[in-house]
């Protein structure tokens, strides 16, 4: 039944361990602005969560111009700086502020307007932001590794909105969801709203049919309005395989090459594609002090590392061991500084997420700016 914000975090909170608490933090970051409250509903027979977001502690004046509130046509600086202001970990805010761009830039090219021209109606209430930055902190609470999605049911018929009445989807939701998989439908009226789509666009990594996965969790996220069918959108969480890779250990005991004989051909073993290459400290044969070149690769790269073994070590004989190796997601993203561009690895899974930014990215600013690594690492927080 399509994808709107509000829908999107009611499901993400079942799928929470605490749910309470994660409402909580975020009614804390939002410090009595908007005030977000979940109760269990029905619709069709099935029991959800409907999220509702009021809004309180608005009053004439400073807190009209100092936040974007219900009914307020929102320029794009003015959600940047309402969501920037958030106190919410650093990912949660990069995304939330990433959403909204992707919204912008959606609105501007229907609009036939500049991107700092640009000022939201509907998804530029209070509402819709806290919509927005609500599903981006759930989705970091959680540390999804992946998130797949079916096509999108996007409804028919017409809408309301402030440009008057327009088909569904709206020009700024088709637009987002250009190369998205989606349908209508017998159901009249708008399924899935921009805040739905742009949080599906930016989320997403695959759309079409659930993956194989043993389910953990289900959210149910229930609409405020009252269709043939049940009007919710469910969430699933679960593990599937692609964590896990087969690889295979070569290795061989070495006691008789220099150290930059071992170096080259460590060396020439990454340069043949090598996944690893490590060396270990071990005791021979006579009480000779020797190590143990150990080199990790895919089953399909095993001739060519063993050849490539043979002709730069002096074993005689190298020993095979099959591996299954477990291994979080990674990307690298760059984040741009006063001092330059900066690579940052990013990885997760298991129920961890952990940043490190490029060594010879670091350097390079350290020895520009007369900098310790240290002080050039925290140029990124």
């Amino acid at each position: 039944m399509g994808a709107a914000g509000d829908m999107l975090t009611a499901a993400l909170l079942e799928l929470h361990d605490a749910p309470e608490a994660a409402l909580t933090a975020l009614n804390q970051a939002f410090t009595g602005i908007a005030v977000l409250s979940m109760k269990q509903e029905k619709k069709c027979g099935i029991i959800g969560t409907h999220l509702t977001v009021s809004m309180k502690g608005l009053v004439e004046g400073e807190e009209r111009q100092k936040y974007p509130r219900h009914g307020h046509h929102a320029s794009l600086a003015e959600v940047r700086e309402f969501i920037s202001g958030l106190e919410l970990p650093r990912k949660a805010i990069r995304d939330a502020l990433a959403v909204y761009d992707q919204l912008a830039e959606a609105e501007a090219k229907v609009h036939g307007c500049p991107l700092e021209n640009i000022h939201f109606h509907e998804v530029g209430t209070l509402d819709a932001m806290a919509d927005v930055v609500s599903a981006c902190y759930l989705l970091h609470e959680l540390k999804a590794e992946k998130v797949y999605a079916s096509p999108v049911h996007v409804g028919s018929g017409t809408v309301r909105c402030a440009h008057g009445e327009l088909p569904v989807p709206a020009p700024a939701t088709q637009e987002l969801l250009k190369e998205i998989p989606i349908y209508g439908g017998e159901i009249r009226g708008e399924l899935c709203t921009p805040t739905g789509a742009a949080l599906l666009k930016y989320f997403v990594t695959e759309f079409g049919d659930m993956p194989v996965m043993r389910v953990e969790k289900v959210g149910f996220g229930l609409g405020t309005k009252d269709f043939p069918r049940a009007n919710g959108l469910r969430a699933l969480l679960g593990e599937t395989e692609d964590a896990t890779q087969q690889v295979i250990e070569l290795s061989c005991n070495l006691d008789d090459m220099t150290g930059e004989e071992l170096a080259f051909a460590q060396e020439r073993l990454f340069q043949q594609g090598a996944l690893d290459v490590f060396f270990t400290s071990i005791g021979m044969k006579k009480s000779r002090p020797g190590v143990m070149l150990t080199c990790i690769c895919r089953s399909e790269q095993r001739e060519t590392l063993l050849r490539c073994l043979f002709q730069h070590t002096s074993s005689l004989g190298i020993r095979e061991t099959a591996c299954r190796r477990y291994v979080l997601n990674r990307e690298i993203r760059t984040e741009y500084t006063a001092d330059g561009p900066v690579r940052v690895k990013h990885a997760e899974g298991y129920g961890v997420s952990r940043e490190k930014a490029e060594y010879e990215d670091l350097k390079r600013i350290a020895e520009e700016q007369n900098l310790t690594l240290r002080e050039a690492r925290k140029l990124l927080d």
